[in-house]
């Protein structure tokens, strides 16, 4: 029987070093809303979660989640293993994917990957795209676990640090898990396909305005 797969994405409107970026304008959308819709085209995923803190300045999240028609958890601003534990408990999640919302060109495809990957064998505890090495844009980062493991690591990690990022406690203690990675087959590792400080949004405002203008001469084309 097919087990309910929601990808989770983590979001919030106070980034330290780029406040509101999950707002930033990518060709008319909000660039949370070019992260979930990529995310929905994946085969593997029955439904998206959008994580976000309890500080009133994420209201505004919550908003959109509700004019979009997005489901939305609401949860620790720093214990994010929290977050995803609670989301995922209220959601009835059976198989976790795990996002990030600077993201906008996360690729459906290695969604579905990684989440195959998890899925190919039942002693499979965690599957990612940074195993055994990176070699995917940074941008296309994917994570997929159980609830079980998810559980697992929210009693186990007693570390602040590393629960502020929900799975570094996996790469600390690999010899506890049993993971699966999954690889391109040429090494991109250098590319950068996210919304960081080190990124230009105008960068990314011309990919979807390309994108845009590739799809309406094919559309006459049609």
């Amino acid at each position: 029987m097919k087990m309910k797969t929601i990808a989770i994405i983590q979001a919030r409107m106070g980034s330290t070093r780029l406040p509101g970026k999950v707002l930033a304008d990518l060709a008319g959308e909000p660039m949370l809303a070019r992260v979930v819709n990529r995310v929905r085209r994946a085969q593997t995923i029955d439904d998206v979660v959008i994580a976000i803190t309890n500080l009133a300045q994420d209201d505004v999240l919550e908003q959109l989640c509700a004019a979009r028609g997005w489901l939305c958890y609401r949860g620790s601003e720093n214990d994010v293993l929290d977050r995803y534990y609670q989301a995922a408990r209220q959601f009835g999640a059976e198989v976790i994917v795990r996002i990030t919302s600077d993201c906008p060109l996360i690729e459906p495809g290695v969604v579905d990957q990684v989440v195959r990957a998890y899925q190919s064998s039942p002693r499979v505890d965690y599957a990612s795209t940074a195993l055994p090495i990176r070699t995917f844009p940074r941008g296309l980062d994917t994570e997929a676990f159980g609830y079980d493991l998810l559980e697992r690591l929210w009693h186990q990690d007693e570390n602040p640090a590393t629960r502020e990022h929900v799975t570094q406690y996996i790469y600390k203690h690999l010899d506890e898990f049993n993971t699966r990675g999954v690889t391109h087959s040429e090494d991109l590792s250098h590319w950068r396909w996210t919304r960081r400080p080190c990124v230009r949004p105008q960068n990314l405002r011309a990919f979807w305005a390309r994108c845009f203008f590739v799809a309406r001469c094919v559309s006459r084309v049609e």
